[in-house]
This record gives structure tokens, sequence and C-alpha cells, in this order.
């Protein structure tokens, strides 16, 4: 399997799913400033072309597309690794309903912030509802280890990416406290995060 991903985007969410499922798989950054050519020289518009990463190349050459939906396929080819529940049950819908949640609410959420014509007005409305979002996820975790309770899972993944960018977007610079610095913390421990960071030569 190939990933392509760009350093501290939100292809770091299945950039650690791959090392926690114990993949074997490589890597391809896309240079978004070179006309999104890969440095295996590859057109990445081609490979998807919607544009964004992340996107995952199979070894038969077919390719997904989504950070929420190639973390879910990953959790599938391994089920030993409880990094989904199982398809079909209450507790994979639940699964799913945080990954949406996440998409849409906290990692959508942030756009905003990235786009520099965006006036002061408009995103201090959206730090209010982005900052009240987190809170829920706040909440949630005072009462339990992960997203989905005893378990790391993939909704794991990707909630550290969106904490992360939180902290570190220019225009945002949270302050995580309480349950939800515990909870980065411990994410950011995790050996395969820690080797994604490591690799994508980011801090935490």
């Amino acid at each position: 399997m190939r990933l392509y991903y760009v350093p501290g985007v939100c292809s770091l969410s299945p950039h650690i799913v791959l090392r926690e499922g114990g993949f074997s798989f490589e890597l391809d950054l896309v240079d978004v400033r070179n006309g999104k050519k890969t440095a295996s020289g590859r057109e990445y518009l081609k490979i998807n072309p919607k544009g964004p990463v992340p996107a995952l190349e199979l070894d038969d050459g077919r390719v997904i597309t989504e950070g929420a939906v190639i973390v879910q396929y990953l959790a599938d080819q391994k089920p030993e690794t409880n990094l989904a529940p199982k398809n079909g049950t209450f507790e994979r819908v639940q699964l799913q309903e945080w990954l949406h949640f996440t998409a849409t609410e906290l990692h959508k959420g942030m756009s905003p912030f990235y786009q520099a014509s965006a006036g002061a007005d408009f995103l201090a409305l959206m730090r209010g509802r982005l900052d009240a979002r987190f809170a829920y996820l706040g909440e949630h975790l005072a009462t339990r280890p992960f997203i989905m309770g005893e378990h790391f899972t993939v909704a794991d993944a990707y909630a550290f990416y969106c904490l992360r960018a939180y902290q570190k977007q220019e225009r945002l610079k949270a302050t995580l406290e309480g349950p939800l610095a515990a909870y980065y913390a411990k994410v950011a421990a995790r050996p395969a995060v820690k080797a994604a960071l490591e690799f994508e030569k980011l801090d935490a």
C-alpha cells in the first residue's frame, strides 16, 4: 500500500493508523507547491482528481480517498487490532458518528482560519462554535480513556490530528486543558504516533 501525504495535514491520521496496525506500506510525499507532483514523480491529480490528501493506493492499483473512509478500510483489514468495531454492530455506528463529527465539526470547522480573506468578525463567530465542539469532545473524554472507551481506535487517530492543528494553527493557537490535555498527551506518547510525527518531522 502507498499513502500519499503532506506533513502535518489530515493525512497524519491514516499514517498513524498504518503504523498502529503494523501494515507494510510506503509513503509518497505530495508537493503542493509544485503542481502536486509526488516524490515518486507522479502527478497526484491523476491519482486523486479531487485534489486533497490523503489517498491510499492499494497493491492492485485501486485508490481510496477521504481520510475517515481510509482509516475504516485499514481497520477492517486487521480486525485483531481493535482499531474499529465490527461492521454491522451498533458500536461501529458510534465510531462512524464520531468520525463524521470529527470531519465536519472539528476538521472542517478549522477551515476558515486558513483563509487569509476571512474577516475578524466571522472568525470570532466561528471560533466560538469551534471551541464549543472541542469542549464537547473534552466532556466525552472526561469519563473514558479513548473516544470509544477502553481501546484506541481510528477515531482517536483523527481526533489527535485535529487537536494538534487546533493548537498549532497560527490564528487559533488553542491551549488544551483538563481531559483534552491529558488525552492528547496520552495519544502523543503512543509508539505509532511518535513514529508518524518523527517521520513527518513534526512535534507533538
